[in-house]
């Protein structure tokens, strides 16, 4: 990740932010009225990337050092944006270290649910079996995958006419992750472009790590219930 390929993202996630933990909130209280609003946010963040996708490696050189050792990875809005898909580990605070305040912050928002697991409670208490090995897992860590969560969206799936507000929600989640995935491989291409294979400005591993980034999926049994419809 390179804070020159990546500060433009300073702004739209603190709105996503908002608009995830809202949705979330909303299911909470089993009110999934407004669980596609944030897809407009996603698609101005992901636009965000076509003219720097545009820079030639001269051109993005011409202003790179200016960045001196600033980071994406500083970056606290970007990172509680991930929070809330679900996208955590302990290591993810360690860059936020020299803020104390912003790292109080990440470290509370580690250990609440993210969307997903808002979105599994609410399953759960729609009669669904969620294994409670789920329910009470450390949200501190990155949410895996279940095959009794994946076979329960699988049973939604199958029969639409049953729950089909259930439906809409994962197929407004299914949204969701889609443009999440396009985030990151944009990110990943305007990277590769302007930068090729160099270490990037915080010491991550640049482009590398950014393609295994890009393989993962959030709400992961949203993809693979499809397989057992």
């Amino acid at each position: 990740m390179d804070a020159a390929l990546d500060a433009q993202a300073a702004e739209v996630p603190g709105v996503e932010r908002h608009e995830f933990s809202a949705v979330g909130r909303d299911a909470r209280h089993d009110d999934l009225s407004e669980i596609g609003r944030s897809l407009d946010e996603l698609a101005a963040l992901n636009a965000s990337w076509q003219p720097l996708a545009r820079l030639t490696p001269a051109q993005f050189n011409a202003y790179r050092a200016a960045l001196g050792e600033g980071s994406g990875f500083q970056s606290a809005m970007y990172r509680r944006l991930e929070f809330l898909l679900g996208e955590r580990s302990a290591s993810m605070l360690v860059p936020h270290a020299g803020t104390p305040d912003m790292h109080a912050e990440l470290r509370q928002a580690l250990g609440e649910p993210s969307l997903y697991d808002e979105v599994l409670r609410l399953l759960h208490r729609r009669g669904h079996a969620i294994p409670q090995a789920v329910l009470d897992r450390d949200l501190a860590r990155r949410y895996e995958g279940d095959l009794v969560v994946e076979q329960v969206w699988a049973d939604i799936y199958a029969a639409p006419e049953r729950e089909p507000d259930l439906v809409r929600l994962g197929e407004a989640l299914t949204d969701v992750a889609e443009a999440v995935w396009r985030w990151r491989g944009d990110h990943l291409m305007a990277t590769r472009r302007a930068m090729g294979a160099k270490v990037g400005t915080g010491g991550s591993s640049g482009v590398a790590w950014l393609a295994k980034r890009a393989e993962a999926l959030v709400f992961p049994e949203l993809w693979t219930a499809r397989s057992r419809v």
